[in-house]
């Protein structure tokens, strides 16, 4: 296929693309995101899912496994950017060369038929998200519901700080997770400073949720009380607390030790 290229900031498809790559509204609304670079696209092939167009810069056609990548698309539409403007559609201070106009995956499971869940309320840092989906990703989680004060699970900060497991989970944004939490078919568990059982002491084999609550204030207390389990994670170091991603790896791969 030829590639199509274009040098006008004025043209309209580098226009919307500007638009996707800024606004969480406008890729909640088209139902579309750009995956940055070589890596997080081969993960979003090998999720079995199929790009609507590719993006390069005139050095990605120097770069051996970008060619390759282009090569397996070779049925998709691409199209060269000016390098000026080619930049201004990735947050990278050094573009790498390669971005991927893609469709948001639709979730696929809802609370009532989900075995292994993370309940997110108000994760509002990029990396803290993207850090707890690919974790979830890794422990095979097969649901995530994000609270409407979440970080956008799409943007392109998360989506590399995710490396690509926001293509094998099922994901629903601006969640009301009371409802979640009350449609579960297995139990909800909540970390509190008030528990009297550790991660480590608790049963987190069968149906399993984690609610997880924001880095600064912690779990609401309607969603402390909608979880039937409480836990400490011990910590037996002089600090007070982990951040969110690095408590929410820490109870996963607990359940994931307990569940072999």
């Amino acid at each position: 296929m030829s590639i199509k290229r274009i040098s006008s900031r004025d043209n309209p498809f580098f226009k919307s693309l500007q638009k996707l790559s800024s606004s969480a509204r406008e890729r909640s609304e088209a139902g579309q995101t750009l995956l940055d670079g070589a890596h997080l696209l081969r993960a979003y092939l090998d999720a079995g899912s199929k790009p609507i167009h590719l993006l390069i810069n005139e050095a990605a056609l120097q770069d051996a496994e970008i060619v390759a990548l282009l090569d397996s698309c070779a049925d998709v539409p691409q199209t060269q950017f000016d390098d000026a403007l080619f930049a201004q559609l990735t947050e990278l201070k050094t573009p790498n060369g390669l971005l991927a106009l893609v469709d948001i995956p639709a979730a696929k499971v809802d609370a009532a038929h989900s075995q292994f869940a993370l309940l997110l309320e108000d994760i509002q840092d990029p990396g803290n998200l993207g850090s707890i989906l690919r974790s979830a990703a890794a422990a095979g989680c097969d649901a995530v519901f994000l609270s409407q004060g979440c970080a956008d699970a799409w943007s392109p900060k998360v989506l590399r700080a995710g490396m690509g497991g926001q293509f094998v989970l099922s994901i629903s944004e601006s969640a009301d997770l009371l409802k979640v939490a009350a449609g579960f078919a297995g139990k909800v568990l909540a970390s509190s400073l008030q528990a009297d059982k550790s991660l480590y002491d608790s049963n987190l084999r069968g149906k399993l949720a984690f609610a997880i609550g924001n880095e600064g204030a912690g779990l609401s207390q309607a969603l402390q009380e909608a979880a039937q389990q409480h836990f400490i994670i011990p910590m037996p170091g002089k600090v007070e607390s982990l951040n969110a991603a690095a408590a929410t790896a820490v109870c996963l791969f607990e359940a994931v030790r307990q569940r072999r």
